[in-house]
């Protein structure tokens, strides 16, 4: 189990010709992580409860809305999520 945020950053120096954001979805591990150690050993995939904090990062609520459709699905009916 593992409690999630979601950053939003943007170069801070000078207008570049390309402009991007940097998305940082940074998950704390609560609980699991001898299960995680273990897998990551094994080579095995591993499934992870991840609860958004939607108010505790840098990401506007536009911005966690915009997450990958097929994350949130997976995330609403418990599918594995891969990334």
């Amino acid at each position: 189990m593992a409690v999630s945020t979601l950053d939003m950053c943007e170069p801070a120096v000078g207008v570049p010709t390309d402009h991007y954001q940097h998305w940082g979805l940074t998950h704390f591990l609560l609980d699991g992580h001898h299960k995680l150690e273990a897998a990551a050993t094994a080579g095995r995939p591993v499934q992870l409860l991840s609860l958004l904090a939607l108010s505790e990062g840098l990401a506007e609520s536009a911005d966690c809305a915009r997450l990958p459709a097929r994350n949130r699905r997976s995330l609403l009916l418990g599918d594995p999520v891969t990334w």
